[in-house]
């Protein structure tokens, strides 16, 4: 019998963290495995023995990962990784106590509005290079998957921007990125609330749909925002172009956009603060991903943390995303773990299974977030002798090799 031949062969890993098992809290590991990879997807998976009678490794590149822990590559569900500058005078003054009164006495612009003025007005290449420097060092952390938000510029023209922007990330770089349209992220000074709904409507999801550049549409429903009657609107007007439902809910308020999200079976539901427990366990009977971000609740110190062990208890799918923006400014999906265990109940093993098979559950992506025969070879090579290290190592970056679609693009 002619044997498949493989390109690249990772072999004695201490560890293979496969995320397979059956509930969040299964890694599925495999200890001294082989992981056999033919043009770009995982071609095998099993001891030396197993391995070598299956496969032609005759002319395979071979990393030798003794002593490591392979794992498949992070899955970020949710970024709004596309912006220009920074909040970092604001987020410092707050770290030493500044009330908003006193920023403003300071002349330092605050909130979204300094970010959407200053991403509206800069040109596309220099939005694009300054992106592009953050996609890559989160590659370096091991993520292999990024969705990425619009929703700094609240107008048609720089909200496509943005998306542009993102596509060309996703050809000129070696992460997947996949778009998601946030027109409705908040709302421009000149126009009401009425009229911008108008514009995201009749002018912006049309435009983006057509260009087709965004996989997700997507909605800020919290008190202040959108109702969640409206959100229901934008986000049926999204699907009429194919952009499937995503919902930024309860982050702030409860007004029914967790349970718009159960109701229409959404791909992903996030934040979830002051989320009910009953509407929790609508979320898991209608499978909805809870995407979940303790980066951004540690960072603006969020006065209702997210109940993640209820969520996960009650058997809801649970994602962990770096929430990558001004306000939370982490690249590393590594301390979002580390914060998901020690602050919010996570085992190690839930965590890194929401960082990974839960992160591709919530961009409705069955081809990743595993390591399996017949899925991408997305993986990454932690130089530690357990999985564990990775909630144990706080700060340091665990990742020495890197690897996308079968090839080798950190490390080695």
């Amino acid at each position: 019998m002619l044997k498949t031949k493989i390109d690249l062969l990772i072999t004695n890993a201490a560890e293979l963290v496969t995320c397979t098992g059956a509930g969040m809290g299964d890694l599925g590991v495999i200890e001294n495995a082989w992981i056999a990879i033919n043009d770009g997807k995982i071609a095998g998976v099993g001891s030396e023995t197993e391995i070598k009678r299956e496969f032609d490794l005759g002319q395979s590149i071979i990393i030798d990962a003794s002593g490591k822990v392979v794992a498949p590559g992070f899955v970020d569900a949710h970024t709004h990784l596309v912006f220009f500058g920074t909040r970092v005078e604001e987020y410092a003054a707050k770290l030493a106590g500044d009330t908003p009164v006193k920023l403003a006495k300071l002349g330092i612009t605050t909130g979204p509005n300094r970010t959407v003025e200053l991403t509206r007005n800069t040109p596309e290449n220099e939005l694009f290079n300054q992106s592009k420097k953050r996609v890559l060092k989160m590659l370096e952390y091991g993520i292999t998957t990024v969705e990425s938000k619009s929703g700094y510029g609240l107008t048609t023209e720089s909200e496509i921007k943005l998306l542009e922007v993102s596509r060309r990330l996703n050809e000129e770089t070696p992460l997947d990125v996949l778009n998601t349209f946030l027109g409705a992220h908040g709302f421009p000074e000149n126009l009401t609330k009425s009229e911008y709904l108008g514009v995201i409507i009749n002018e912006m999801i049309p435009q983006v749909g057509e260009r087709r550049l965004a996989e997700f549409c997507d909605v800020w429903c919290d008190d202040g925002y959108f109702t969640a009657e409206e959100s229901e609107i934008i986000l049926k007007a999204g699907l009429e172009y194919g952009m499937k439902p995503k919902i930024h809910a309860d982050a702030y308020s409860y007004i029914g956009g967790t349970d718009l999200a159960a109701k229409m079976k959404m791909v992903s539901v996030d934040h979830l603060n002051y989320t009910p427990v009953e509407v929790m366990k609508k979320l898991a009977e209608a499978n909805v991903t809870g995407v979940l971000m303790p980066a951004l609740d540690f960072a603006v110190e969020h006065k209702r943390p997210f109940d993640a062990r209820e969520m996960l208890d009650l058997g809801m799918n649970i994602a962990l995303a770096t929430d990558l923006c001004p306000a939370c400014y982490t690249e590393s999906m590594q301390f979002v773990i580390n914060l998901a265990c020690k602050l919010y109940k996570f085992s190690v093993e839930e965590a890194i299974k929401a960082a990974t098979y839960g992160g591709a559950k919530a961009l409705d992506l069955d081809d990743r977030g595993v390591v399996q025969a017949g899925k991408i070879a997305d993986l990454q090579i932690w130089d530690v002798p357990t999985y564990k290290h990775i909630a144990y190592e706080l700060g340091t970056n665990i990742v020495e090799t890197v690897i996308k679609n079968g090839k080798v693009v950190v490390g080695q």
